[in-house]
């Protein structure tokens, strides 16, 4: 008999691919979760989200230089976007993108508008994603068929 939290889990995981907030990115992490580590999306979502708290702090205290240096901003970004390709966070890749956009047109209004949207998009995946991940440590795993030997 199906656990009806783990039909849960996978209708909040599919609400999350099918909203654009994770991509095939999170998929490839979960294969690489196994048995000895039942835990790995997780820890590398949470150490994302540990190192992305630092590369904001760097973006926002880029965004109070006077003028602003649209280079370095770019750079953070940049290193920020690969961070959020590495978890498949979709929405929040495609924020930093609209904002490496204004760094190339010089666009200081669009900078701070989107590093807003980019804060509110980085905020909105980490609770879904804590919701998701707190639903599926209390689903337990999935009892899977023994793999013949």
């Amino acid at each position: 008999m199906e656990n009806p939290l783990h039909r849960q889990v996978a209708n909040l995981r599919k609400a999350l691919f099918d909203q654009g907030f994770i991509d095939e990115q999170f998929i490839q992490l979960e294969e690489l979760q196994d048995d000895v580590n039942p835990n790995f999306v997780e820890e590398v979502v949470t150490l994302f989200y540990k190192a992305s708290v630092r590369t904001m702090l760097n973006i926002e205290a880029e965004l109070e230089q006077r003028p602003l240096d649209f280079t370095k901003l770019d750079s953070c970004m940049h290193t920020f976007k690969g961070s959020c390709s590495s978890i498949g966070a979709r929405r929040l890749k495609s924020e930093c993108s609209r904002f490496r956009d204004f760094c190339q047109e010089r666009n200081s209004e669009g900078c701070f508008k989107t590093y807003q949207l980019v804060k509110k998009e980085h905020d909105t995946l980490r609770k879904k994603l804590e919701t998701y991940f707190q639903m599926s440590r209390q689903a337990g795993p999935i009892e899977a068929a023994c793999r013949p030997k």
